[in-house]
């Protein structure tokens, strides 16, 4: 292992872990961690975090092309700026459980299986986003272009699919925001 991979690794799994948990546990106890917030109106927040949604995915496509086009100085700042509007979204997610009332939001239909499918499928693959990006990240910029591949063919279509699945969520859900 090499002397950076003993630091940057570490750092990597940590964050990929705390952060999943500390969603979590915003959204399991909103009532502890709830900021009192009538002062200011942050209704716009679902909307703002579906643009983000949007661009980020219009950016991993963009980066697709690029490195299929062997465009490698275009590829990277556009999957940087792809994982700059991911980490808006999860900083501003997280300020949202903290300043809306989740307790009164409605949910579209108890029983509506695509809507459910969707939701579910989305948080779950948020999960593993965040390491897949790291790491592909980490192995792109330090030129370990195999390792990069290897990880990036799962990175890819996870993280698209996280993208436009929050899009999807935020359509179903603007009418009861």
């Amino acid at each position: 292992m090499k002397k950076k991979d003993s630091i940057v690794i570490p750092v990597i799994i940590s964050v990929s872990i705390v952060t999943p948990i500390a969603v979590a546990l915003l959204m399991w106890f909103p009532d502890i961690f709830y900021i009192e917030s009538d002062n200011y109106d942050f209704s716009s927040l679902p909307f703002f975090h579906a643009i983000l949604n949007a661009s980020t995915a219009v950016l991993l496509f963009t980066g697709f092309i690029l490195i299929k086009n062997k465009k490698t100085n275009l590829h990277k700042t556009t999957m940087l700026s792809a994982f700059v509007l991911s980490a808006i979204f999860l900083l501003s997610y997280v300020f949202s459980k903290l300043v809306l009332d989740h307790e009164n939001t409605k949910y579209l239909g108890e029983y509506v299986i695509t809507y459910r499918f969707i939701l579910i499928s989305h948080i779950l693959l948020s999960i593993p986003v965040l390491p897949l990006a790291l790491f592909s990240i980490y192995r792109g910029m330090t030129g370990e272009i195999k390792k990069h591949k290897k990880i990036v063919k799962y990175t890819f279509p996870i993280w698209m699919y996280v993208a436009i699945t929050g899009v999807l969520v935020y359509v179903f859900m603007a009418p009861y925001y």
